[in-house]
């Protein structure tokens, strides 16, 4: 008999941790972040970390356990989260996974395969040589030009993930698709998914409000001081939205005003890009339904996973 799981997923501030808090109240359980950005210490305005108050006494794993420094993955993050989901189910519990990352929930609840991951040198060389020569627009055009649909998956600015993608195309002869692409539930989880939105105006507001609130609690000296405890704008860690922006506005490149706008911007078009995630979920067959917060709450979304477990 297969273990039940509840994921909550949802775009950037549509209000996943307050919906998961009171869920895992109510079911006397526990919650995985499945947040890429949360998941580091000391990068706790820009990635919306929740605070002690906002968790409300739920224990959440994955949320401040990584070194921004460190070279982290989703390989990494599918092992970390199996081990707290099996100790929570050992004990009885229903898990709960709450997050954005999509790529993060698919490593959870499908089959995926992390085992092709040898490097290539002689290819990966090439890389760095056109990206001396060109720059990551150069290596990019690269990536395109050997799979046109990678601009789907992959963003110019990450740099290892492009040389990687580039790596595994050309030692492969197949394009970024051909991976990890079957789809094939983990035999031991039953996923039910709880995917929340709100109008679409209403969302685009509270993107807006909460990177004006986060400017307002001092992100951009959280950016100066990891820049001073020695992190570098080519870390993976911080090329995240807001932090990035605010590292060109640092550089002298953009004024603050136009950075706090990219920001949200960075920020809507990150949520429309996670709402077409998500609902490739529904496609696939699992068991999954739209919560609208707009005209919704949590006690619907419990109603629903009550008729479920």
């Amino acid at each position: 008999m297969k273990d039940k799981l509840i994921i909550i997923a949802g775009p950037t501030a549509v209000g996943k941790t307050r919906c998961a808090v009171n869920i895992a109240k109510y079911f006397r359980t526990e919650i995985v972040s499945c947040d890429s950005m949360q998941i580091y210490r000391e990068m706790s305005i820009g990635s919306a970390k929740p605070t002690e108050e906002e968790q409300d006494g739920v224990k959440h794993y994955l949320v401040d356990e990584i070194d921004p420094k460190e070279n982290f993955s989703v390989a990494k993050y599918a092992k970390l989260s199996k081990r707290y989901i099996d100790d929570m189910i050992n004990e009885g519990k229903i898990p709960i996974i709450a997050g954005g990352t999509g790529l993060y929930i698919n490593s959870i609840i499908y089959d995926m395969d992390f085992s092709n991951s040898e490097k290539n040198d002689e290819i990966r060389n090439e890389c760095k040589a056109i990206l001396k020569e060109k720059g990551i627009e150069g290596l990019y055009e690269e990536l395109l030009r050997l799979d046109e649909d990678a601009e789907e998956k992959i963003h110019k600015n990450n740099v290892q993930r492009v040389i990687r993608a580039i790596e595994r195309i050309k030692s492969s002869g197949g394009k970024l698709r051909d991976f990890n692409q079957s789809k094939t539930l983990r035999k031991e989880y039953e996923p039910i998914v709880v995917a929340l939105i709100r109008d679409r105006d209403e969302l685009y507001d509270r993107i807006n409000l909460r990177v004006e609130q986060m400017m307002k609690c001092g992100l951009l000296k959280e950016v100066e001081c990891l820049l001073k405890n020695g992190l570098k704008k080519e870390m993976i860690s911080m090329k995240a939205i807001g932090y990035k922006e605010l590292i060109e506005y640092l550089e002298g490149n953009i004024s603050l005003n136009d950075a706090i706008d990219k920001i949200k911007q960075s920020s809507r078009r990150y949520a429309k890009r996670q709402l077409t995630w998500f609902r490739k979920y529904e496609k696939d067959g699992l068991d999954f339904r739209w919560f609208n917060l707009s005209y919704e709450n949590e006690e619907d979304v419990i109603r629903w996973l009550r008729e479920k477990l």
